[in-house]
């Protein structure tokens, strides 16, 4: 009974922050932005991130002897930086109350759910202020429905890993711009001497799903499964060709490792990359840290990085998935223009400070980004073995496409395409019945919600 009780209750309470964040009074805003320099401001700054990941203690201090009327009082949400465990502590301290100033997201559907939720404040004032364009400034769209609730930290593009030996044995060079159709080639090339071309790492229970809309994240715009008005996007031909090319490069080519032992092996793309079973993989740039091998994962090969295939040789090329911090400022905060302050700094020259990933803001200069690089490849075992140039021409390059904020259901178109994908792969059903019953499928899941 009292569990009944109390989901009501904890809904009820997150409901009237919530408003209240919505509703304050803006005097009171401006009140605290037009309070004496000399007067040292607290803001408390809860992050998902660990010290060993972020150098929280030297940004910090940092920040603090540039603006030392601004004091910085970090709440670690998860100390194994676990994103999830994180969104779900910060969501508690939302409901009861608790002070809110900057906020870190680590993914764009927790971002774009606590700005729907109200939890997160617009700073389009503060950028109006400054007098900035923040496509211009930044290479991350964090942009929701025409106003800004974030500055974006680091930049976390999606990239192809190489086996460079693989690559020469094949005869071929480390690719600067190429199309999926190039890519099925290098795979087809390179699967010999008992490894794959390629491995595919999702989709898998539902998540994993970049695996699934492959073609479709080579684009600007319309990226994603849905719509940014709300409607299905599998009628996309981008959709199509990615299940073809899944189909073709497992079936046909055999350049990719089989998804049954994907699943059967329960295999991981680590794994599969270190060990040299498969010659190259698509992933995201966290894996910059890793790439001259690790005490888990050594590297005793030649490593190469190209970037995110295109769909047509025409187009511009430099799309990709891409993951980053969402630096927001809380709604309810009493330190807005504070809390901005901190968030601004800290997506730009912070950045260079913390000397742990690459940088969204577009004025770092080549000499701090060489620094930055160098940095994160001196953490590796065998940095050595690293194609450098061909990393930091791909991270220069790469550009995130436009945000499309996530539905509620999300979670539930995943599970529907993952089920459909199985059949295809399973030999059950073609692509094109495969799309027809996806679409069948998902749009009963949007009239559901309406």
């Amino acid at each position: 009974m009292k569990k009944k009780l109390w989901a009501p209750l904890l809904c009820t309470v997150m409901f009237t922050v919530i408003m209240a964040g919505c509703t304050g009074n803006n005097s009171d805003e401006k009140a605290s932005s037009d309070s004496k320099q000399a007067e040292t401001v607290t803001i408390k700054f809860h992050a998902y991130g660990t010290e060993s990941s972020y150098n929280w203690t030297n940004t910090i201090a940092a920040f603090e002897k540039k603006y030392p009327n601004i004091h910085i009082d970090l709440v670690t949400l998860s100390e194994k930086g676990d994103t999830q465990e994180a969104t779900k502590k910060l969501d508690l301290i939302a409901a009861s109350g608790g002070q809110l100033d900057v906020l870190m997201f680590s993914e764009p559907a927790a971002y774009a759910q606590r700005v729907s939720l109200g939890m997160v404040a617009p700073i389009d004032e503060f950028i109006k202020e400054e007098g900035y364009e923040v496509s211009e400034e930044y290479k991350v769209d964090t942009q929701i429905d025409g106003k800004y609730y974030a500055l974006p930290g680091k930049f976390n593009p999606w990239y192809v890993l190489l086996n460079k030996d693989h690559l020469a044995a094949a005869g071929l060079e480390v690719p600067k711009d190429w199309t999926w159709d190039e890519f099925m080639t290098y795979a087809k090339a390179m699967t010999r001497d008992g490894h794959f071309g390629t491995y595919f790492h999702g989709p898998q229970n539902g998540s994993w799903m970049e695996y699934l809309k492959l073609a479709l994240a080579s684009e600007a715009d319309n990226t994603e499964f849905i719509t940014a008005d709300g409607k299905s996007n599998l009628d996309n031909p981008l959709f199509k060709k990615t299940l073809e090319m899944r189909l073709k490069m497992e079936k046909e080519d055999k350049s990719a490792v089989p998804y049954t032992d994907i699943l059967s092996q329960k295999m991981h793309y680590r794994y599969q990359f270190f060990n040299q079973e498969a010659s190259s993989i698509l992933i995201g740039s966290w894996m910059n840290t890793e790439l001259g091998g690790t005490e888990q994962f050594p590297l005793t090969f030649n490593v190469a990085v190209a970037p995110y295939p295109k769909n047509e040789k025409g187009d511009e090329g430099g799309y990709t998935p891409v993951t980053t911090d969402y630096m927001a400022v809380a709604a309810n905060s009493k330190h807005k223009r504070e809390a901005y302050t901190f968030i601004r700094w800290y997506t730009t020259e912070g950045q260079i400070v913390q000397g742990k990933n690459v940088p969204s803001w577009n004025k770092v200069s080549d000499s701090d980004f060489n620094k930055i690089i160098d940095k994160i490849l001196s953490g590796t075992k065998n940095p050595e073995k690293v194609d450098k140039e061909s990393l930091i021409s791909v991270l220069t390059n790469a550009k995130s496409s436009k945000i499309i904020p996530p539905v509620s259901y999300q979670a539930e178109i995943y599970k529907v395409l993952n089920e459909e994908y199985e059949k295809m792969i399973f030999d059950k059903q073609d692509v094109d019945k495969t799309i027809a019953v996806s679409q069948q499928r998902v749009q009963e899941i949007i009239n559901n919600s309406k």
